[in-house]
């Protein structure tokens, strides 16, 4: 069983996923510090106020951006592998933990899952103007290449990472997806008539 060092977070990060930091407090100067000398990995774990949750995902500095002559430093991390915390301790000036892996229990992804989720995901580009072209169709992480494209929530991302099989992922993906550019839309039908005739049809 190994033990890593827990940098918890008011936020989710999903296997694949590159997301910003500012790193600024002492503890956490040590743990990334430690990680970066080491090349060593560190536990992104979802924190609620005094709640920990207990599964969460190994992050790698893949960049540097700025150090600050005080020991802050902005940097980017890319999320690997999920975990489950099975203890937690206090070895370090930071928290740690004792982790085990956290995989998948099910089979790959059905194809016809895949394609109803990127349709999803293209439905939801088109009403927003955005570009879904870079979400390539197929692939073992298919599920979490898309979810990292939309921004559906600290709660929903967490759902996602405690799943345990690709279609329950995609099932929730195409779901929450299907209903965001729904909303999209109508929201532009009600701003469109509100400009026409200054009325609006109930919802």
């Amino acid at each position: 069983m190994d033990e890593i060092g827990l940098f918890p977070l008011d936020e989710v990060l999903l296997p694949g996923e590159r997301v910003p930091l500012h790193i600024f407090e002492e503890r956490y100067k040590d743990l990334i510090g430690a990680c970066i000398e080491n090349a060593s990995e560190f536990g992104f774990l979802l924190a609620e106020q005094t709640e920990l949750r207990t599964i969460g995902t190994s992050a790698s500095v893949v960049d540097v951006l700025n150090r600050y002559d005080d020991g802050r430093m902005d940097i980017v991390v890319e999320g690997r592998d999920r975990f489950r915390v099975t203890r937690v301790t206090e070895t370090q000036s930071y928290l740690t933990a004792e982790v085990q892996p956290f995989g998948d229990a099910g089979a790959g992804a059905d194809p016809e899952l895949v394609a109803e989720c990127l349709g999803a995901l293209e439905r939801v580009a088109e009403v927003t103007g955005a570009d879904a072209s870079a979400i390539e169709l197929g692939g073992a992480d298919v599920a979490w290449r898309i979810a990292a494209q939309v921004d559906f929530g600290t709660e929903f991302k967490q759902e996602l990472l405690e799943m345990q099989t690709e279609n329950e992922r995609l099932e929730q993906l195409a779901e929450a997806l299907d209903k965001a550019a729904t909303a999209i839309t109508r929201g532009k039908e009600i701003r469109q008539r509100a400009a026409g005739n200054g009325k609006v049809d109930h919802l």
